[in-house]
């Protein structure tokens, strides 16, 4: 699965940092890419940051929270809703995060 991923990654970084080359000139691709230079490609890249970092908190948060319920069974409901309010917050953070990179 890990060999899927990386190769996914690695075909899409190449796409995304060779596409200027083997674009044509002119047309609508033209006007949209390759008229902006390079600062879409970093846009892109702190928009895929964001979301990887929410990935990982929101992972964390349900690792943590699987443990605790397991330490804890009879604190289940108050632990689930925990985990599900501060993971909307991580989703929230992401988004404006998101917003920000491709906006600005």
């Amino acid at each position: 699965m890990y060999r899927f991923l990386f190769a996914l990654v690695f075909v899409m970084g190449g796409f995304l940092f060779c596409s200027p080359t083997f674009a044509q000139e002119g047309g609508l691709a033209g006007d949209l890419l390759l008229g902006q230079g390079v600062e879409w490609k970093f846009k892109a890249i702190g928009a895929g940051l964001a979301v990887i970092g929410a990935a990982l908190g929101i992972g964390k948060i349900g690792g943590a929270a699987c443990e605790s319920i397991a330490r804890q069974p009879e604190m289940a409901s108050s632990v689930q809703s925990a985990g599900i309010i501060f993971a909307a917050l991580i989703e929230g953070a992401a988004f404006a995060a998101i917003l920000l990179c491709l906006v600005f």
